[in-house]
């Protein structure tokens, strides 16, 4: 019914910078919450940042200053800008929307996108 597909990942030096989007279809009232979750090797998934359907954002202590998520309601598409990359950076990255649809309120998960940030 609804569905993600997320693009953007991939290898990238440290220092360097990749952006991740995240487009939702299907039947959809309307988004609310949007964010982005990553999963290294041997750890939980975590969040990276939030952002609310007014435009509320909250990141992870570990990204402020370097990452910026936004959102293009109009496209149901979140964006997550990754800037000055690290090594510790690398991880699977998923997107996760807050939806309205016909059965309720859902929260859907993309396939996830590897990035992976390496000299």
């Amino acid at each position: 019914q609804v569905q993600f597909v997320e693009s953007g990942g991939g290898l990238v030096q440290p220092g360097g910078s990749l952006r991740l989007s995240c487009a939702a279809s299907g039947s959809i009232f309307s988004i609310q919450t949007m964010g982005w979750y990553r999963q290294a090797p041997g750890n939980q998934r975590e969040l990276v940042a939030l952002i609310s359907r007014t435009g509320i954002t909250n990141y992870a202590d570990s990204v402020k200053g370097r990452f910026t998520i936004s959102r293009d309601n109009a496209k149901n598409t979140v964006y997550l800008q990754m800037n000055s990359l690290k090594p510790e950076d690398t991880a699977v990255y998923y997107c996760n929307q807050r939806v309205i649809d016909a059965t309720g309120p859902n929260t859907y998960w993309g396939q996830g996108t590897q990035v992976t940030v390496s000299s």
